[in-house]
């Protein structure tokens, strides 16, 4: 991907510096539009604001069935800015001249920590440090030393599994959308657009369903286990 032109490789090669120009572009989209949704609000939704409700709307559904009423609402701003980040850092790939942010695992990797500390302290705050990193021996006493060591690997592979998941998507979508624009520039990549903006929608869902889960087995934790 080094060798494809990108508006901010006129100013430098570096591609560090490339991939942050890009995410802070994203950051600015993404506050952009919550700006205009805050400014235009109005009684009957219209516009960008009643595109913004409809995916709010969503969210929380979606933060209902997994976490419970009270709760959604409580994380539904993590979650839905989450969301559109990672929604727009996958999209903006498709534009040429531009990189997507989340095809470079420094950018998954942050991601996937920043949830993983959240979820932690979200846990830890509502259920106090014992009972928290207590309910990680499991039911049975007398198993706690084999399985404390599984849940905390288990835990730490959420990290990886996050942080490549995204990753390896992303970045398997710009190279099949190089090879296919390098093949057939014109026409072939039409359908290669649609199929890449569903796969956008489809991470950014992914990050934001399994931050709902996470927090919601930190949170919720029953007396039994």
């Amino acid at each position: 991907m080094h060798e494809l032109f990108t508006f901010a490789g006129l100013i430098s090669h570096n591609h560090s510096w490339i991939y942050l120009s890009h995410m802070l572009l994203v950051a600015m989209i993404v506050m952009i539009m919550a700006n205009i949704t805050i400014k235009s609000m109005r009684l009957v939704p219209v516009g960008v604001q009643n595109l913004m409700e409809a995916y709010l709307i969503g969210v929380l559904s979606m933060g209902r069935e997994t976490i419970g009423k009270d709760d959604a609402k409580k994380y539904l701003p993590l979650v839905a800015t989450l969301g559109l980040f990672v929604f727009f850092a996958n999209l903006i790939g498709i534009i040429p001249g531009f990189e997507a942010p989340s095809s470079m695992l420094d950018f998954t990797l942050a991601l996937a920590i920043t949830i993983f500390v959240y979820y932690n302290y979200e846990g830890i705050k509502r259920n106090g440090f014992a009972k928290y990193f207590g309910h990680f021996s499991g039911p049975v006493w007398w198993l706690s030393w084999l399985m404390f060591p599984i849940e905390i690997i288990s835990h730490i592979s959420r990290i990886i599994s996050l942080s490549f998941r995204l990753f390896g998507n992303i970045k398997g979508d710009d190279l099949f959308l190089a090879v296919v624009l390098m093949l057939a520039p014109w026409i072939a990549p039409l359908p290669a657009f649609a199929l890449l903006a569903f796969s956008a929608i489809l991470q950014a869902f992914i990050i934001m369903i399994l931050t709902y889960v996470y927090l919601a087995g930190a949170v919720h934790i029953s007396d039994s286990h």
